[in-house]
């Protein structure tokens, strides 16, 4: 297997915004799953399950999408439960562009760049001008890469079926609505890739590959990095789609990475024209007295869930360039003053750390998810800094949860 890599960042100020922001009202659909339905989701592996029984597909870089059709009427949802439809118009437009007039279907919304995929063009989407959503959907536009059916063409809920015959019908849904480019579940697939897929750059929308073939996976996992893969996930044939539950699926990421609430922040210590430290003014007491307008964001704090539902502190991030910090500055600005951490708070003085200053943070209120990479988790928290690699915009924070971080050691 592929050893890990360091993932490109972001823009910092892309899609820096709370889920809520994206939340409205969904219409009312006559089909058996309404949305907002919880789409199903895996659970965080160590390496591939190489027993019999599984079906692999690549791990696709994107926001995950629910895609419902009822007549005239298509909407888009996030993992989250949010409308996505006006964000992305033109596969709200491809899908209503099938001869099938009534699915639900399970994917990913991707955009390509090159031989892969890039995620920060998928950020700039998240953006409340109608006029620069439209420009971005003609100079960058995204595909939905689609791995399952809910409902079929007829209207008929496969929810309760396993996914061996989900995919049977998904490939004849596709077969004849979608005319892509995906290649049937056998142990033949070892082509089955992003090339395959991503072959028409007119096509919106496209079957996922998906193979039975254990060497194929763990091909994709080796050489997936430069299709843009996260990895592989892994799921059983025999399972029922188990709508917002962590059965039956699992998930091998290349690199390790979580998604984390940002509690609080502090800081950037300022310095002298010699680069050493300046020291406080006098009759500074406490944090708020040296709070002053001109300072950077020195680093961002790092909070999961646990198992009461409190915001544990686990870790921060501090890699960010001058300008970097300057954005973070009037993203953090609406947050400030909140309640930060309800669990575990940032602790005191540690060996690590020059003086009293150092522990200084202000709260946030928990409402910005972010991606971070990072290298060690143990003991409650990271043991070294993270690295921020995009906002999540797509996610609630009550999602963010200590089980991601502590993935199982094998496959169930």
């Amino acid at each position: 297997m592929a050893s890990p890599r360091k993932r490109k960042a972001a823009d910092v100020g892309s899609a820096a915004v709370p889920a809520e922001q994206l939340t409205q009202t969904f219409p009312n659909l006559n089909l058996p799953i309404q949305p907002s339905y919880p789409p199903a989701e895996a659970k965080s592996v160590e390496s591939l399950p190489p027993e019999s029984g599984w079906l692999y597909e690549p791990k696709w870089d994107g926001f995950r999408c629910l895609a419902f059709r009822q007549g005239d009427e298509v909407v888009l949802q996030s993992k989250a439960g949010q409308p996505l439809g006006r964000y992305f118009p033109e596969i709200v437009a491809a899908l209503l562009a099938l001869p099938v007039r009534r699915f639900v279907l399970d994917g990913e919304i991707v955009i390509r760049s090159g031989a892969g995929l890039d995620f920060d063009a998928l950020l700039q989407r998240i953006h409340p001008a109608a006029s620069r959503i439209h420009r971005l959907s003609l100079e960058t536009p995204a595909t939905y890469m689609v791995f399952d059916l809910l409902v079929d063409g007829k209207g008929r809920s496969l929810t309760a079926k396993p996914l061996s015959a989900r995919r049977m019908a998904l490939q004849e849904f596709a077969a004849a609505n979608i005319h892509a480019g995906g290649e049937p579940d056998r142990k033949s697939s070892n082509k089955a890739g992003l090339k395959t897929t991503l072959s028409s750059s007119g096509e919106r929308i496209l079957l996922s590959p998906a193979s039975t073939d254990f060497a194929t996976a763990e091909k994709w996992m080796r050489e997936g990095a430069a299709s843009g893969w996260d990895g592989v996930v892994a799921k059983r044939l025999d399972c029922e789609y188990m709508s917002g539950e962590r059965t039956g699926m699992v998930k091998i990421k290349r690199i390790r990475t979580a998604d984390c609430v940002v509690g609080g922040f502090r800081w950037a210590r300022a310095k002298d024209s010699d680069g050493k430290a300046k020291q406080p003014k006098k009759g500074a007491k406490s944090a708020s007295a040296k709070k002053r307008p001109t300072e950077e964001v020195g680093s961002l704090l790092l909070g999961l869930y646990n198992k009461n539902g409190e915001l544990d502190h686990i870790g921060f991030s501090a890699s960010f360039t001058r300008e970097e910090r300057s954005k973070l500055k009037s993203i953090l600005k609406p947050f400030m003053g909140g309640e930060g951490f309800s669990g575990k708070a940032p602790g005191g003085p540690s060996r690590w750390t020059r003086d009293a200053r150092d522990t200084e943070w202000f709260p946030l209120k928990p409402k910005l998810v972010g991606e971070f990479q990072y290298d060690h988790f143990s003991g409650g928290r990271f043991r070294h800094g993270t690295k921020f690699l995009r906002w999540r915009p797509e996610k609630k924070p009550e999602q963010c949860t200590m089980e991601q971080i502590r993935p199982a050691k094998k496959a169930a």
